[in-house]
């Protein structure tokens, strides 16, 4: 047994010593201040990205069918070559602009439903690729026409645990909000054990690594615990950045699950029928642990992934919520941030 393992407390588990009604918590609005989270908000959308987009969950991109998807307003098909690569274009058939996601996908040939025009991932016949990045986890797409940055080769993910070592789902939800919404929704960690008092309790935001000579003004260090049943919770310290200005990781500094991460990734799609944006949240949850049992955890990860999937949807209906309501406010200029 590693001196780690023999460091780690048998159970993650503690009993919360008085349960406190929910409107018996502390209040956390007066550290919430607006401002504050508008200028971490502000911070996060002046990094560069790029110009890259995440597409969607690298998984979800197979070698038998396309994938699609519109991102700021540009139609995007997606497959894999013979070889397993990433391969992104357009997705309108340059011929008459059939949807190339609509077609089959043979031996790393992307065939055209309307007519069979065939594309290989090479330029052709007017259509012209876009550079594509799979990162093992994540599908990443360069739109720079829509990006309007200086573009980068390849897109800058968090540092994540390895994957051997870890279990990763990911989640996808689409909400009538841009990015900044989002992001501004998880720079709010106030929030969490007022509006989601099924997943968090003892909730305190401790302090921002700007306080202590950090290089990230909008950095937040959170003390929380998990709920698991009754008085049965799990505490944690974990820490929220804003790496770029669509994505927000939080990691997990100490106590269970050290050195798991939350990358939260917000894609603007389009405008729906009544021009209202959407934004596709698109999170992927890295999960390990030192326990030697967690081995167990990996080995059962097929199974783990749609209830890593579940519980991440059922914050995101409370949380696509928030940040539906955030634009709808500051579009008509009533937002106090």
């Amino acid at each position: 047994m590693t001196q780690e393992a023999r460091r780690a407390p048998r159970l993650p588990l503690r009993l919360r010593r008085r349960p406190e009604l929910w409107e018996q918590q502390h209040p956390t609005w007066r550290d919430a201040k607006p401002a504050r989270i508008a200028d971490a908000v502000k911070a996060a959308l002046a990094r560069p990205s790029g110009n890259w987009f995440v597409l969607g969950a690298a998984r979800a991109i197979g070698a038998h069918r396309a994938f699609g998807r519109t991102v700021a307003g540009v139609e995007v098909v997606a497959w894999r070559d013979a070889g397993g690569r990433l391969i992104a274009g357009p997705g309108a058939c340059p011929h008459l602009g059939a949807p190339l996601a609509q077609g089959p996908v043979r031996c790393g040939i992307l065939r055209c439903r309307w007519h069979g025009l065939a594309l290989d991932g090479a330029p052709f016949a007017g259509w012209e690729p876009f550079p594509a990045h799979d990162d093992g986890l994540l599908a990443w797409v360069r739109l720079d026409e829509a990006g309007g940055e200086r573009p980068l080769a390849q897109p800058v993910p968090p540092d994540r645990p390895s994957p051997a070592g870890a279990v990763a789902a990911v989640y996808t939800g689409t909400g009538r909000c841009e990015p900044e919404d989002v992001v501004a929704n998880r720079l709010d960690p106030w929030h969490g054990a007022w509006f989601h008092p099924y997943s968090f309790v003892d909730l305190s935001v401790l302090d921002t690594p700007a306080e202590h000579g950090a290089e990230r003004p909008d950095g937040l260090t959170v003390q929380v615990s998990f709920k698991v049943a009754g008085r049965a919770v799990v505490p944690v310290t974990a820490l929220f950045t804003a790496p770029g200005p669509r994505t927000v990781v939080m990691r997990i500094l100490e106590g269970e699950g050290q050195g798991s991460v939350v990358e939260t990734h917000a894609t603007p799609l389009g405008p729906d029928d009544l021009g209202r944006p959407r934004t596709a949240v698109i999170e992927a949850i890295v999960a390990t642990s030192r326990r030697p049992g967690f081995a167990l955890a990996r080995a059962a990860a097929p199974a783990l992934r749609p209830l890593m999937r579940a519980a991440a949807g059922r914050l995101w209906r409370d949380d696509l919520a928030y940040a539906e309501r955030r634009w709808q406010l500051r579009t008509s200029g009533r937002h106090p941030g």
